[in-house]
């Protein structure tokens, strides 16, 4: 349910209050998954007129309820939003933090309007953007990070549970999302992996290493 307690329009007010006209936050999915991509999102939300009613942090919300706000978020011109996207290979070539940084700034550079400043999930961001503020569990704080988190959620929600899912049912990433559930891990055993496994975790590897020496 959203924060009673916690202003969450506060460090939106500071930013405009200081000149920012477009604040942009910015949050990420996926980093802990065995498989699948990493998908941050920004998100400037309007100044007045918007209904950000029920927008918190996508970890308090039920699926449908994400679903809900992500339709909204979509759906009211005034709200800017993009994503960006980095596949299992670039998360093994870069690493899972630089390949969410990457994320982030692709997320960013798609923006249709420049933001003045940018709110972001978490510890600093390196080159993420001029005027950049980290907020430690900034989704909980923050409305524009609180937008991002639900469409970086649902946009990778939706690639797991549709096209990827389609493409290896094996893998059953429907049930899953690509997190080492133990479904998954049998899944994994049983199969190997496939493309979208990053092979640079540890679960990933050890049985890259049983099926490859096959």
């Amino acid at each position: 349910m959203p924060d009673a307690e916690i202003d969450l329009w506060t460090y939106e007010r500071l930013a405009w209050a200081e000149g920012a006209a477009h604040v942009a936050g910015v949050d990420e999915a996926g980093r802990g998954p065995l498989a699948g991509p990493v998908v941050a999102a920004a998100v400037i939300l309007p100044a007045e007129g918007f209904d950000a009613s029920g927008i918190t942090d996508s970890k308090k919300l039920t699926p449908a309820m994400r679903d809900r706000l992500f339709e909204r978020l979509c759906a009211d011109t005034a709200v800017k939003t993009s994503v960006g996207i980095v596949d299992a290979e670039e998360i093994d070539r870069l690493n899972i933090l630089r390949a969410t940084h990457h994320a982030m700034r692709l997320a960013l550079k798609s923006l249709a309007i420049a933001p003045d400043i940018v709110l972001v999930d978490g510890l600093p961001v390196p080159n993420l953007h001029p005027r950049c503020q980290a907020l430690v569990k900034g989704d909980s704080l923050s409305i524009s990070i609180a937008a991002a988190s639900i469409i970086a959620k649902v946009t990778r929600d939706r690639l797991m549970t549709g096209e990827y899912h389609t493409q290896y049912p094996q893998y059953d990433f429907a049930r899953h999302k690509g997190y080492g559930t133990p479904d998954h891990l049998a899944a994994l055993a049983e199969h190997g992996p496939c493309a979208l496994h990053r092979r640079t975790f540890a679960p990933v590897s050890q049985q890259a290493l049983r099926f490859d020496a096959d």
